[in-house]
């Protein structure tokens, strides 16, 4: 636990001023002591401060002027002005120098404590919220989308310049490819960085709860409404709203929605006054929408309002080239997370992890390096390490013939039906889910089928 006193910098040319403020304070903070700002300047080089108290009258650099520079810094310190000199202007031109706060002399020791106080927890926040903020960019910024394959440049191209622009973005794709992600990467390379970015995962909701998530209700609305309640576009508004699982939303709420893009405006539910929101929507799905409006499940005037833009994830299995990279990212990644010191894969390993083929992406590829990260035992991540699913659905994959003789001879039943199996999950990469689809059978009877003829098992 850190219990370090906070560090004050008095600067000031009347020494009595001086040793009468550390006489003051010595007991809660630590003190420096400077006779002028040039001497100030010198110790904020030398040592980390966190508040500054500084005269505004003095020889050489005046308080101003010191001001202007040290609040210009990186991590710069807390600066309030201190002087016998006040007047309104003074005050106005110190703020816009960048003091956190100005006091007239002679200064009311309480008040000028209150004022410290305040000001260190002001820039613990600060302090705080940059750290939470490279911790998003570290998760969730550009410099997270990984992979230098082909398709993986062009959506990082495409997610730089839908960033710039103002428009309604739709991010498609299977589960798990990192949808949440570019969308994050949206938010954070735009204007709005600044401002809030909200996540609704749509599918999580019920269709009550959903629209009252998303545009707020009054107090009485329904039977638990026992207070007003803000929604999720008044929470964004001026920065960024990301709707996950938008194709699951009910037609209700994909009315409500047309109409918020329509007129920037929402209505609480319960209630009739139209409230201006200014806020970039980003929605994402793993459904077909087009395929959704042909059978009548979503509207097609939104369909054409949300696809403004659409940013097409691609599949893992599409940008084997990414794998190797992602699977060091995440080592690193989770080894740091759990306390753990790795030196990565052993070949052995990396091979099979490689030729799987990923069904459930970037995210399967994480939750599975975290396990094995997990419950290492060794310095290497090892072949034994690697969950025996993956190694049975790459060994049946490396085993299966490429193609079948285009002139076989006659073949009985079990032999044909055995080699179709394989040839199927030769096909998807010892992918069973997709092997099934394939055959025209439920992922059950695949399994059943593969026990039976000894396929995939170790």
């Amino acid at each position: 636990m850190n219990t370090a006193k906070p560090k004050i910098l008095i600067i000031d040319d009347e020494k009595n001023t001086r040793d009468g403020l550390r006489r003051a304070f010595a007991h809660k903070y630590d003190i420096l002591l400077a006779e002028d700002a040039a001497r100030g300047l010198r110790l904020l080089g030398e040592q980390s401060v966190d508040v500054v108290l500084t005269d505004l009258r003095m020889p050489g650099i005046d308080g101003m002027a010191f001001t202007r520079e040290v609040t210009a810094r990186e991590n710069a310190p807390l600066v309030v002005m201190l002087t016998a000199y006040g007047t309104l202007q003074t005050a106005v031109d110190a703020m816009k120098m960048g003091a956190y706060d100005y006091l007239t002399k002679p200064v009311n020791l309480d008040n000028l404590e209150m004022v410290i106080d305040r000001g260190l927890e002001s820039r613990r926040l600060r302090v705080e919220n940059r750290r939470l903020r490279l911790e998003l960019d570290k998760r969730f910024g550009f410099d997270s989308l990984i992979g230098n394959s082909k398709a993986m440049l062009d959506v990082c191209e495409m997610t730089r310049q839908v960033a710039a622009a103002r428009s309604t973005a739709l991010i498609t794709g299977e589960s798990g490819t990192g949808k949440e992600l570019i969308a994050h990467a949206i938010h954070r390379l735009s204007a709005r960085a600044e401002r809030p970015f909200v996540v609704v995962h749509c599918a999580s909701l019920n269709e009550s709860l959903l629209e009252s998530e998303l545009f707020g209700h009054e107090k009485g609305a329904f039977t638990s409404a026992h207070e007003r309640t803000i929604g999720r576009f008044e929470r964004a508004d001026g920065g960024s709203l990301f709707l996950d699982e938008i194709g699951e939303i009910n037609a209700s709420t994909q009315i409500k929605l047309l109409r918020v893009l329509e007129s920037h405006t929402i209505e609480r539910v319960g209630g009739s006054e139209p409230i201006p929101v200014d806020v970039r929507l980003i929605a994402a799905t793993n459904r077909d929408l087009h395929h959704l409006v042909e059978e009548g499940r979503f509207r097609e005037d939104l369909y054409y309002r949300l696809n403004v833009v659409n940013i097409l994830i691609p599949p893992l299995r599409e940008r084997g080239g990414d794998v190797p990279l992602l699977l060091n990212h995440y080592v690193a990644l989770s080894a740091e997370e759990n306390g753990k010191t790795l030196s990565g894969f052993t070949s052995e390993a990396l091979k099979v992890l490689c030729a799987y083929p990923w069904p459930g992406n970037v995210r399967e590829l994480r939750n599975c390096v975290e396990r094995m990260v997990v419950m290492a035992r060794g310095s290497a991540l090892t072949l034994k390490d690697v969950p025996s699913d993956i190694r049975n659905a790459v060994s049946v994959a490396l085993e299966a013939p490429a193609s079948l003789p285009a002139a076989a001879a006659p073949l009985d039943l079990d032999t044909n039906e055995k080699n179709l199996i394989v040839r199927a999950l030769a096909e998807t990469r010892g992918n069973r889910t997709a092997a099934a689809k394939v055959l025209g059978i439920s992922r059950r009877t695949l399994h059943r089928k593969l026990h039976t003829y000894g396929l995939g098992e170790n």
